[in-house]
């Protein structure tokens, strides 16, 4: 058994599996998952649990990554998401696109991991980077 850090068997062995490029979809309860293509985690429990911010922290403690991007309408609709993703992603490294130009864009991800988050617009599909 690991000692710590993500404990989750199918997550860890997801986050395992990524390369220079991929990209990880960390979504909200409601965001539409394509039924073929990525690998699906889903850590969704009740609404809210667990939260965008909880498994986006742990992710990013596992996770080299390069960039993020997320949808525009985020700043409006969910400012304490957005405040997380400018703390975490300063400028330039967070793009902003529509909301539809991202949900198309989690078909391609390798790795989706849905969260219990139960408001609106907490998505982000991170670009992972190399250490070094």
């Amino acid at each position: 058994m690991k000692r710590g850090g993500i404990l989750n068997r199918h997550l860890s062995a997801g986050l395992a599996l990524l390369g220079h490029t991929d990209t990880v979809m960390v979504c909200d309860a409601g965001l539409p998952i394509p039924s073929s293509g990525p690998l699906v985690v889903d850590l969704a429990f009740r609404a809210g649990v667990p939260s965008f911010e909880e498994v986006l922290t742990g992710l990013l403690d596992e996770l080299v990554t390069e960039g993020a991007v997320a949808a525009q309408e985020v700043s409006e609709y969910n400012p304490a998401a957005m405040a997380l993703l400018d703390a975490y992603f300063p400028y330039p490294a967070l793009d902003l696109v529509s909301h539809e130009e991202l949900k198309s864009r989690t078909a391609t991800a390798k790795l989706v991991v849905r969260t219990g988050e139960a408001r609106p617009y907490a998505n982000v599909l991170l670009r992972c980077g190399v250490p070094f």
